[in-house]
């Protein structure tokens, strides 16, 4: 978990103000050199508060030659031969987030085993693995990104490594695990809001998944290339895999529980399509899709980490009405709401969508607190998720010079206000 307020390291903070200055100066947004860096706003945002330190050498040396100073104008402390051959990478542990996942998959992991046709004679049990992906979902859910990318990097290449060696009455275990990782992968990097490597891990996730002969792996697969699409306003994409998965479910018949979780969690991304393609009576439609599986189902569920039941249907609902502007519907629906069973992801989601409703009828006190509800339970939600920054920055204006200490305190941790 990031560092907040008080909790941020002075030298990071001073770091970020000087990275800030000199950006400035040179009449550039964030949203330009995050580009220029292959990051994304809310990351660069970030920096400049100091909540994300800059710590990989050739990052720094990046962002230095972006914004054209020295690193030691960027870092006055920092030794002269930082940038030279003889530089040790930062440890992996205090590696950015996803930065060394992202690099890893931009490759492909299994290369040296595919060429050399080797397996490992020290490959760990099946158990060991399997609980290496658990740990892998339990951080992503947790939203721990620097811990998902420091066990990811070792994870992915062995995994990728033992499905291409191991005897041919383990394969379709690795090649499940091996998906089932990519699928973690994907949420991952879709929380950060780095879209693209969302995708590519979505696509080996499938991949995978149709190797390990569980086509429901593969529907839940497509579920979070759904989501990398969205994330890239790729709608008709994202609603063409979201139907093409849906209709071939339906195909197959729907009865058992785990088909269930999958069918109505692809139900409830084709709602997302729709809310954010404004198309008000189909994302209801799928809503209500979803409301009619989740009776069926009759309990909350954590089939392939897609958390679906009743309650995280009444959690889209909220959500959905909040993006159509039918803000009066999604607190009806949310109040209602007892999320104490799910994971803070989904806490933190529902609040902060509740603080968005509240805004929308401008309701300040009642936002405020649903905000701050929320960064307690999941901090990154409210800190890098673009409709809380946006509705922070609403109730700051309509707040004027009145605007409380804790909201313009918010603003200034969520970096709304640039």
């Amino acid at each position: 978990m990031k560092p907040t307020g008080r909790d941020v390291d002075p030298a990071d903070r001073a770091f970020g103000q000087r990275v800030q200055k000199f950006r400035k100066e040179r009449g550039r947004t964030q949203a330009e050199l995050a580009a220029a860096l292959g990051k994304t706003s809310s990351w660069m945002s970030q920096v400049e508060r100091g909540v994300q330190p800059v710590q990989r050498v050739d990052l720094l040396q990046q962002l230095a030659d972006e914004l054209a100073v020295s690193v030691q104008q960027l870092l006055p402390d920092a030794s002269t031969d930082l940038g030279g051959p003889s530089s040790a990478p930062a440890p992996l542990s205090l590696s950015n987030d996803l930065d060394e996942t992202r690099r890893l998959i931009s490759g492909h992991p299994a290369l040296r085993t595919l060429l050399s046709g080797l397996g490992d004679d020290a490959d760990r049990p099946l158990d060991a693995l399997r609980g290496d992906v658990d740990d892998l979902w339990e951080l992503t859910h947790a939203g721990q990104l620097a811990q998902v990318s420091a066990l990811a990097v070792d994870l992915l290449p062995e995994l990728e490594r033992v499905a291409r060696t191991i005897a041919e009455q383990h394969q379709a275990d690795l090649h499940l695990l091996l998906s089932r990782a990519y699928q973690a992968l994907s949420a991952a990097f879709v929380r950060q809001g780095e879209a693209d490597a969302a995708w590519v891990a979505a696509d080996r996730a499938v991949f995978a998944a149709e190797r390990s002969g569980d086509p429901l792996h593969v529907c839940a697969s497509v579920f979070r290339m759904v989501q990398a699409f969205v994330r890239l306003r790729s709608l008709g994409q994202a609603e063409h895999a979201a139907r093409t998965a849906i209709e071939a479910l339906e195909g197959r018949g729907v009865d058992a529980p785990p088909a269930l979780s999958v069918l109505g969690s692809l139900h409830l991304a084709l709602a997302l399509v729709h809310a954010r393609a404004g198309a008000r009576a189909e994302a209801k439609e799928e809503i209500a899709q979803a409301r009619v599986i989740a009776d069926r189902l009759g309990e909350n569920r954590n089939d392939f980490n897609l958390e679906f039941g009743p309650v995280n249907v009444e959690i889209q609902a909220v959500s959905t009405a909040v993006d159509l502007g039918d803000a009066g519907e999604a607190l009806d629906i949310g109040l209602a709401i007892n999320a104490d069973d799910l994971s803070p992801e989904r806490q933190g989601r529902l609040l902060m969508d509740l603080g968005r409703a509240h805004a929308q009828r401008r309701h300040g006190g009642e936002a405020l607190d649903c905000l701050l509800r929320a960064e307690a339970v999941a901090p990154e939600t409210i800190q890098t998720h673009q409709a809380s920054r946006a509705t922070i920055r609403e109730l700051v204006l309509i707040a004027g010079p009145n605007a409380p200490r804790e909201l313009l305190e918010l603003a200034e941790r969520a970096d709304a206000l640039d």
